[in-house]
């Protein structure tokens, strides 16, 4: 069974069966200063990230490859009144056509293979707004190669979180290359 066949079924049985978002993601919005954020939420599954985002007055755009993970999400939204977009798209063909404050990739890239996650990120990099973010929750084993891609893309990124399962950066707001 294909990873997005297995979230699909999994959906379909469980709501919110990711539980709650991650305390580190959550202490980054709740310390978050910025007001009326874009946020990307790739691989948004049924929204745990995006629909807490949004309660904090932010605009999300949530992509998953699961319709049911996004009708979810839409549902949650709409019942609240949260300004939230959800697309179904496979993150890995999906090509970003606007720019956001933060990118949230919350346990999705460990699915990729290295290549694709390489690709991913390298577009994300390049829809983040100066002085932007990108959170990434995945695999301690997927680190080094994570943090190669941001060291390649320019100098202007740094971390602000580099923990075991966790890579926040963030882009340096100067228009210095």
């Amino acid at each position: 069974m294909s990873q997005s066949n297995k979230y699909e079924k999994l959906y379909q049985e469980t709501r919110n069966c990711c539980g709650e978002p991650f305390p580190e993601i959550a202490k980054f919005f709740a310390i978050y200063e910025e007001k009326q954020a874009r946020v990307l939420d790739l691989g948004c599954g049924q929204g745990r990230d995006g629909l807490m985002v949004a309660r904090l007055g932010h605009s999300v755009l949530g992509v998953d490859a699961s319709e049911t993970g996004i009708r979810q999400m839409m549902e949650g939204a709409n019942r609240e009144n949260l300004d939230i977009r959800g697309l179904v798209a496979d993150i890995t063909q999906y090509k970003l056509d606007e720019d956001f404050n933060i990118a949230i990739l919350d346990r999705v890239l460990h699915m990729l293979s290295e290549e694709a996650r390489v690709c991913v990120l390298g577009q994300v990099i390049h829809h983040i707004v100066r002085g932007g973010f990108v959170l990434i929750a995945d695999m301690p084993s997927n680190k080094p190669k994570i943090r190669e891609v941001f060291a390649s893309a320019s100098s202007d990124w740094s971390a602000v979180l580099d923990k075991k399962g966790f890579l926040f950066v963030r882009r340096d707001s100067t228009d210095c290359e």
